[in-house]
C-alpha cells in the first residue's frame, strides 16, 4: 500500500526538462514545491567548493516565468513591486519584493525589461501558483496580457570564477555583459536568454530556453571529453542554500515570510518608498503605506549575520538570546564549507544588531555562542 502511494505522489511531481540528466549523473531526487528536484549528486560539500572554485550548474527551472505584455503592463508592475519599473531599459533585470497591504513579503522576484510594454517576471517556484493568483486578483481594469511560461521553457543558473572562461568559448558577447542585464542568442533553430545576476556569491550566469530543445543545449554546453566538463559540474539544491547563506542572500520561507517586511531583511535598495510622489505616470505599489509607516518608526527588527563557534550548525526557529531574554529567532544556518565554521542569519532587536555583538543561540541541550557579523560573510 504505501509502495504504491510513494509512486502515485512521484508520478504527481513535475519534472524539468533536465531530469534526465540528472538520473544519468547519479542525483538524489526529492520533492521540492512541487517538483523532482536534484538535492545533491553525491556529497553537497563537494559540489558547493566545486562552485567557489571553478563552477557549478544548477537547475532551476522549478522557479516560475511569468511574462506580462501589453498597454499596461508596466504600469501593472508598478502596482505589484516594491522597486520601480518604470525607467527600466530593455535587456535590464531589477530585484524587486512583491508585497501585501501590511508589507510582508508575498515574494521575491526578478523583473527582466524586454520592452516599454514588454516583461517577464522571476518567481519562486514554491510562490508560483500564490503570485500569479494576487497578479489575477490586483489587476483590476489595467490592460495586459499575462502568460505562465514556467513549463513550457527550462531554466538553469551557472555559476563559479571559471564559468565565464567556458561561456566566452561560446560566445563574445555574453561575458561582457554587466550585471543584472541579459541578452537574448540564437541557438540553432530556438532562442535562448541568457543574464547575468546569480544568487551564490560568485559570477555566472542564468539560460532560459525553450523546454523541447535543453537536453539539446546542455549536451552542447557540457560535452564529455571537453575542458568544459572539469569546470563546471552539476551541483544540488543543498550547494545551492550553503552557497547563498554565505552570500547573504535571504531565501523566501526563510529570511522573507508574508510576516516580514523587506526592510527588517536590509533591502531597501529594493523597495522605492516614494513612488508615484515624483511621476504621475506611476502610482503607489500594494504595501507602500505600510512600508512608509514601518521606515518612519524603524523596523521592529534586523536581520543579521551570526558567525559561530565550535560544529553545531544554528538551525531554522531556533531562539537567539542575549542572557536569558530572548532577542530574536534563527532563519538559516549551516556549517560553512569554505570559512570552516558554523554561520546563520537570524532577526534580532535593533539594539542587539550590531556588529560584535555577542549573543547565544539556543540549541535545546546546549547552546551556541554567536557574534553578530556583517552580511554577507563571503564577498568576492
Amino acid at each position: 500500500m504505501s509502495t504504491t502511494t510513494e509512486n502515485s505522489a512521484d508520478q504527481a511531481l513535475l519534472k524539468t526538462p533536465f531530469n534526465a540528466f540528472h538520473v544519468e549523473h547519479g542525483a538524489k531526487m526529492v520533492p521540492y514545491a512541487g517538483w523532482s528536484m536534484p538535492i545533491h549528486y553525491g556529497s553537497i560539500i563537494d559540489e558547493h567548493n566545486q562552485v567557489r572554485s571553478s563552477g557549478g550548474f544548477f537547475d532551476v527551472s522549478h522557479m516560475g516565468r511569468l511574462r506580462i505584455t501589453g498597454r499596461h503592463a508596466r504600469k501593472f508592475l508598478d502596482t505589484v513591486c516594491t522597486r520601480q519599473v518604470l525607467g527600466m531599459q530593455k535587456g535590464q533585470c531589477r530585484y524587486s519584493l512583491i508585497c501585501n497591504e501590511q508589507g510582508g513579503c508575498l515574494d521575491d522576484v526578478l523583473v527582466y525589461c524586454f520592452d516599454d510594454d514588454d516583461f517577464m517576471v522571476v518567481c519562486n517556484g514554491a510562490n508560483r501558483a500564490k503570485i500569479v493568483a494576487h497578479f489575477e486578483a490586483s489587476r483590476g481594469d489595467l490592460v495586459f496580457k499575462f502568460k505562465d511560461v514556467t513549463e513550457s521553457t527550462a531554466m538553469c543558473a551557472i555559476q563559479g570564477p571559471r564559468v565565464m572562461d567556458v561561456i566566452g568559448g561560446l560566445s563574445r558577447e555574453i561575458p561582457t555583459l554587466k550585471k543584472y542585464r541579459f541578452t537574448e542568442k540564437n541557438l540553432i533553430i530556438t532562442k535562448l536568454l541568457v543574464s547575468r545576476t546569480g544568487y551564490t556569491g560568485e559570477d555566472g550566469v542564468e539560460v532560459i530556453i525553450d523546454a523541447k530543445m535543453a537536453s539539446m543545449a546542455m549536451k552542447m554546453l557540457l560535452k564529455e571529453g571537453t575542458e568544459a566538463t572539469e569546470l563546471i559540474k552539476p551541483a544540488g539544491l543543498g550547494a545551492r542554500d550553503s552557497l547563498r547563506l554565505e552570500a547573504g542572500m535571504p531565501l523566501y520561507g526563510h529570511e522573507l515570510t508574508e510576516q516580514i517586511d523587506p526592510l527588517s531583511a536590509g533591502l531597501n535598495f529594493a523597495v522605492k518608498l516614494d513612488k508615484g510622489q515624483d511621476d504621475e505616470r506611476t502610482g503607489s505599489f500594494i504595501g507602500q503605506a505600510a512600508l512608509q509607516q514601518i521606515a518612519e518608526n524603524g523596523p521592529p527588527r534586523r536581520l543579521v549575520g551570526l558567525s559561530c563557534d565550535g560544529r553545531r550548525s544554528p538551525r531554522q526557529d531556533m531562539k537567539v538570546l542575549d542572557g536569558q531574554d530572548e532577542i530574536g529567532f534563527v532563519t538559516s544556518g549551516c556549517l560553512s564549507p569554505t570559512l570552516g565554521h558554523p554561520i546563520a542569519m537570524a532577526y534580532v532587536l535593533p539594539d542587539r544588531a550590531e556588529p560584535g555583538t555577542t549573543l547565544v543561540v539556543d540549541a535545546g541541550r546546549d547552546t551556541i555562542e554567536a557574534t553578530v557579523t556583517k552580511l554577507p560573510f563571503l564577498s568576492r
